[in-house]
């Protein structure tokens, strides 16, 4: 299988283009809310890039591997609260929209309570059920992200 590679100096770049372009938009997010684990770095980094100080995290699981996935994305706890986004610009940070459906459960988590709402991604796939507002790249290929290609260094249960 082909594959899209993602280095860490290619992830600078395009973290730093992506906020170029929601900078070059007017958009002025008041909170970058990251979906994790993936959107934590993409999220950080448009945090510096855009200054925006005001950072959350949601975590949602819906990929437990390469083509396996849950029938639906499933919101871990802690959940945010949604007052928390009352009123405001926020950005949501991913590092791919690929079914789309994790975008549009957190896009849709916040869009009733938040001023204005607009989402980045790293990579777009051609089938996302929601068009990120700001894309670096789209793929039809599997990606390899600089956090995860390697997998961890120690297994899941075993000793420290």
């Amino acid at each position: 299988m082909e594959r899209e590679v993602l280095t860490y100096e290619l992830f600078g770049r395009a973290t730093r283009e992506l906020a170029e372009r929601i900078a070059a938009d007017g958009f002025q997010p008041d909170v970058v809310l990251s979906i994790a684990r993936g959107g934590f770095f993409l999220g950080a980094g448009l945090g510096y890039a855009l200054d925006v100080k005001n950072a959350f995290m949601m975590s949602v699981e819906f990929y437990t591997g390469v083509e396996e996935r849950l029938a639906v994305p499933v919101v871990l706890p802690p959940v945010p609260n949604k007052v928390d986004f009352s009123g405001l610009n926020v950005l949501v940070a991913d590092d791919v929209a690929d079914s789309g459906e994790t975008l549009k459960l957190v896009y849709d988590f916040v869009a009733s309570e938040v001023r204005e709402v607009r989402s980045a991604v790293l990579y777009e796939k051609p089938r996302t059920v929601i068009r990120p507002d700001y894309a670096w790249r789209t793929t039809e290929r599997w990606i390899d992200f600089p956090w995860s290609s390697e997998g961890p260094v120690v297994g899941h249960g075993l000793a420290h």
